[in-house]
């Protein structure tokens, strides 16, 4: 039995092809109009729907890489059911290289949308309708922010065998069992009872090898496991990845200069030094050190900073076997950053 066209906006892709879809969004007040683009691959065989989005904040670059070379790849041709690619989904705020729409708003805030609402609420409400509301499943890719790198790392709610499953294959040394936040796109697609990943890796407005390398191998995977692309006949010996269920941010205990003496991805012990910050004459020195045993999992870039600044990241992790495994992953899979 043939498959039924997908339709999108007011295009129609055939089973067997795929196509690139511009969703009208609105138009500035030049009069150009501004379209969200979307890739459509329509497989001829029955399968999972699944929409990979990124840059729904438009200064986090690294997932529109990942989609560039997930795209690219010939097995996608391939795939069973439908694959939903959308790049850019914050047009406005990738061309402005900002986190945010032309209203100030986050648009990972304003999930799950209104035509009457914001600029920013309007979009999401498109994205839900055209996007989301036609997946089996989706991952949504991002990167740290304001000056900040993140290992990689998945963030999900860990409530359903499903998920932690999806989590698990993804293939990211870490999983964070991560709160959802209110009006947030995870959150919205989560009360849809989607299953969904939240990818983080690497920083904002850069583009970091390790992070997108995992980031595409990652989403393969996920396809694989929901049937979307076929198995691998050879399976390559995988680590489980290591959940986390507390974290903590080490703050500048003042303002001025940080010269930090640990990086991402590295294991700290509960009162080791891992910066210390200093005033611009040089005068007073003040150290930095970890509250908690642990792997930094995200960390400031930026070396001038205000008093009670967020610098570092940390997982928990007591279990000294459990750290030693996981750092041995990072440095064996190059990912500190």
């Amino acid at each position: 039995m043939n498959r039924s066209p997908f339709k999108i906006g007011e295009s129609i892709v055939e089973p067997g092809t795929r196509q690139t879809v511009d969703l009208p969004i609105a138009r500035l007040y030049t009069h150009t109009a501004m379209n969200m683009p979307v890739h459509v691959i329509h497989g001829k065989k029955e399968g999972s729907t699944l929409f990979i989005s990124a840059a729904i904040h438009g200064d986090e670059i690294n997932g529109v890489e990942i989609v560039r070379r997930l795209l690219k790849l010939k097995l996608i041709d391939k795939v069973r059911g439908t694959l939903i690619a959308i790049p850019i989904v914050n047009v406005y705020g990738f061309i402005n290289r900002s986190r945010y729409l032309p209203d100030r708003r986050d648009l990972n805030r304003c999930f799950p949308g209104s035509h009457k609402g914001s600029l920013a609420s309007h979009l999401a409400k498109i994205f839900m309708q055209e996007v989301v509301s036609k997946c089996s499943h989706g991952i949504d890719l991002h990167t740290g922010s304001n000056h900040r790198t993140n290992l990689p790392q998945i963030r999900v709610t860990l409530d359903s065998p499903e998920i932690e499953s999806l989590a698990q294959t993804f293939g990211a040394p870490v999983i964070l069992d991560s709160r959802l936040r209110d009006n947030s796109l995870r959150a919205t697609v989560t009360d849809m009872g989607i299953p969904m990943l939240l990818y983080e890796g690497g920083e904002g407005l850069r583009f970091n090898e390790p992070a997108i390398r995992v980031g595409l191998k990652g989403i393969l995977a996920v396809m694989r496991k929901i049937g979307m692309l076929t198995p691998k006949t050879k399976k390559s010996p995988t680590r489980e990845a290591v959940v986390v269920k507390s974290t903590t941010w080490i703050r500048a205990p003042k303002s001025g200069i940080i010269r930090s003496a640990a990086k991402t991805g590295l294991s700290v012990t509960r009162g080791e030094r891992i910066g210390y910050v200093v005033d611009p004459f040089g005068g007073q020195e003040e150290e930095i050190k970890s509250t908690v045993d642990g792997i930094i999992i995200g960390s400031l870039n930026l070396p001038l900073v205000h008093q009670g600044d967020a610098l570092f990241h940390i997982a928990s992790i007591s279990d000294q076997a459990t750290l030693n495994e996981l750092s041995e992953t990072i440095v064996d899979d190059d990912l500190i950053i």
